[in-house]
């Protein structure tokens, strides 16, 4: 109840200390509030797709680097850590979460659950998956190197589709562009000498 009056008191100050009409200065009011509430949060959501994309574009080299780690005999933390210094200047997002996950293994926590949180932070379909992957051949024993090249090369033929799928939408994308900007001055080119000829020959 105290809000309700209050709102409404300091929208007529504003108006009586800004010499401004109280219709006008609602409406401005309004349209700020609204920028102000969605506007940080697309830039957000702007600034998460473009980090997502990063970390998803850095995975490939990462599970590289992996397989040479693991079969070089380092064991999986030692490899985890490896691969992270590596990526420090290539990929830092990346490298910043997977510093995440050997601070957490090195306080106490087991690897599964910090592969777990690994996964929930990122919040990636590929990163899921490779969490699943290495928490599952950690569990039964089986070949990480061995599961995490078979991996890297379903990565790869997944980045090559998600590729060609966006060459293929970009033509799509490019007919409006084409048909309002570039089309009008071809037109314009070719009939513009033609129609000062008829200019010319119409006014004599």
């Amino acid at each position: 109840m105290t809000l309700m009056v209050a709102i409404p008191t300091l929208v007529m100050t504003a108006c009586f200390v800004f010499d401004r009409n109280l219709n006008t200065f609602v409406i401005w009011s309004l349209i700020g509030a609204a920028v102000g509430f969605y506007l940080p949060r697309l830039i957000l959501n702007n600034k998460i797709s473009s980090r997502k994309q990063r970390i998803t574009w850095g995975l490939a080299d990462a599970l590289d680097l992996m397989v040479v780690a693991v079969e070089a005999g380092l064991g999986l933390n030692a490899a985890l850590n490896r691969v992270g210094e590596e990526l420090k200047h290539t990929h830092p997002d990346l490298h910043y979460e997977l510093e995440l996950v050997n601070l957490e293994i090195r306080v106490g926590r087991s690897r599964e659950e910090a592969l777990r949180n690994l996964a929930e932070r990122a919040d990636i379909d590929d990163i899921r998956s490779f969490v699943a992957l290495l928490i599952q051949a950690d569990r039964y024993g089986s070949s990480i190197a061995r599961a995490v090249r078979v991996f890297a090369e379903s990565l790869r033929t997944k980045r090559r589709q998600r590729a060609e799928q966006a060459s293929q939408k970009a033509a799509l994308k490019l007919i409006f562009p084409l048909t309002a900007f570039l089309f009008p001055v071809i037109v314009l080119v070719i009939l513009a000498p033609a129609a000062l000829n008829l200019l010319d020959i119409f006014g004599h």
